[in-house]
Order: C-alpha cells, then structure tokens, then sequence
C-alpha cells in the first residue's frame, strides 16, 4: 500500500513537472515571437522614415551642391553652360569661383571647398595632382587657347606685334603667377625681348579678365589676353596680332575633379556627372567653340 501510494505520489510530482516545464516553453516561445514582431515593426517603421524623408527632401526642392573653380578666361561661356544644365538637372546648384588659374590653385591648397578644377594651364593642375588634391585619372586635357595682342578699338597705336610692342606707351600684363602672364613671359623670351618688356610701364593685372578691362577702357595702349576673351569684347577691343606656334605654345586647359573628403555620396555623383558633362557632352563645347576655344582630340 505504501509503496502503490509512492508511484502514485511520483506519477503525480512527475506530471506536475512536466506541465510547467511545457508552460515555460510556451511561455519562451510566446516572448521570442513578440520580441521578433516588435523588431519587425521598428524595421518597418524605419523603412517609412526614410522613405518619408527622401520623399520631403525631393518635395522641398533641395539641392545638391557643386563647387566648381574656373580660370576667369572661362567664365561667360561657363555661365551659359550651368544654366542649360541646371534647367536639364533641377536639383544640381553649380556655384563658380571664377579667377586666375594660380589663385584658384592656392585656395585650393589651403583648404576651400572645391569639387572640380578647370584650369587654364597645365601647370597648376600638375602641382595640385602631385600634391594628393587631384582624384586619381580624372583629368583631361579638354581646350586650346591662343595668346593675342590688343588694343583699344579705334585706338591709334605704333604697336603691330610682339616683336615692337616696346613701342607702347603702356602695357597691361596679367602677373606671373597667372597663366596668361606666364605664356605671355614665356613668348617675349622665345623672341629675345622679356627684359625690355619687363622694363615698361606695365599695368599688372590680377587676372585675364582684369588686363581686358583694362585696355577696353583705355586705360592701358595695348595687352596681352587670350583670343576667346579679346572675342568676348569685339566692340572693344582689336586684335593686333596672334601668337604663332613657333612663338609659344597654345594655352591648355584641363578640367579634373578634386578630392572633397567632406562631400556627401550625392554631391560626389553630382560632382562626376557635370565633370564628364562638360568634357563629352556636345552642348556645352558647342558653346565652348563658338567662344573661340579650340577642342584637344
């Protein structure tokens, strides 16, 4: 008797057991399942979020910035240019810093904000590739440009090319650090005249745009620009002469994107695509040789 009440006390102690542990397994099950729907409604609504957000950016008009720096001989035609892109990509803002190729390259090293770089010359190109600032094979070699001799229109001058220009009474020349300026030193001293040019009254200017203004006001007798801005203001100025191939070489222009480590991924695709716009697309050199620019093939 006492042992039938044991196994039956056992049996009893036994099924209790195994009821809670049944229980408890539920219950894990019951709590793992939650847990899982709740994750799943925190990735949901996650998603929404994003979604939601890129829904209201686009909404709102925002726009992804570009910073592009152009030597200043570019900048009317560059200025067509983002305005038939911006029209075509509503949601890119071209923002230009138009100046000489060396101070451009000097903002650049210390530090400004900068996406692409389209120079007038390579030399500064060269230097911000070998100093890191240049993203690896992005350049190329897109323009030509020529050197030439002007002066005020309707302006009487001795002057009749490179080889008398000592003539003038007053030179404007853009400075050394300035492409322009240095093709231009670089042709008086391939005809043997640099000292006796360097020894005028010379008006030194900043930049191409600033010797232009210069002899189009009559401020200066003659100046050296580039033929694509001499074009620019054909009412006036005149032209006096071209530089030859034998006298300097023609003035090269890359375009090339810089490294901007602060950049978001949209402004660096934003950044890439208005570079490779401008270097293969046909629109903008059509405008580009209508300036007078020439296309390096």
């Amino acid at each position: 008797m006492k042992r039938k009440m044991m196994a039956l006390l056992l049996s009893m102690t036994l099924g209790a057991t195994m009821f809670a542990g049944c229980g408890s397994g539920s219950s894990d099950s019951g709590d793992s399942s939650a847990k899982d729907t709740k994750e799943d409604a925190a990735a949901d609504e996650t998603d929404k979020e994003e979604a939601d957000a890129a829904d209201e950016t686009e909404a709102s008009g925002e726009k992804t910035d570009v910073y592009v720096f152009i030597a200043a001989s570019l900048k009317n035609t560059m200025e067509e240019i983002k305005a038939n892109y911006e029209a075509e990509h509503p949601n890119v803002n071209i923002i230009y810093n138009a100046d000489s190729s060396g101070t451009l390259q000097t903002q650049i090293e210390e530090g400004a904000q900068c996406d692409i770089f389209f120079s007038a010359a390579t030399k500064q190109m060269d230097a911000l590739t070998e100093e890191g600032y240049v993203i690896d094979g992005s350049v190329t070699n897109l323009l030509e440009n020529k050197i030439v001799l002007i002066k005020p229109t309707g302006k009487e001058t001795a002057v009749t090319g490179f080889d008398n220009i000592t003539e003038a009474s007053s030179l404007a020349l853009a400075g050394e650090d300035v492409p322009v300026g240095q093709y231009a030193r670089k042709l008086f001293e391939n005809i043997g005249n640099l000292d006796d040019v360097m020894a005028m009254e010379i008006n030194e200017g900043a930049n191409v745009t600033a010797v232009l203004t210069a002899v189009a006001e009559g401020s200066n007798e003659v100046g050296v620009v580039y033929a694509t801005d001499a074009a620019s203001m054909a009412d006036k100025v005149e032209v006096i002469a071209e530089a030859t191939a034998d006298q300097v070489d023609p003035a090269i222009y890359p375009i090339g994107l810089i490294e901007d480590k602060e950049a978001s991924d949209a402004e660096v695709k934003a950044a890439e695509e208005f570079k490779e716009y401008v270097a293969t697309d046909p629109s903008p050199m059509e405008l580009l040789t209508a300036a007078g620019f020439n296309q390096i093939k």
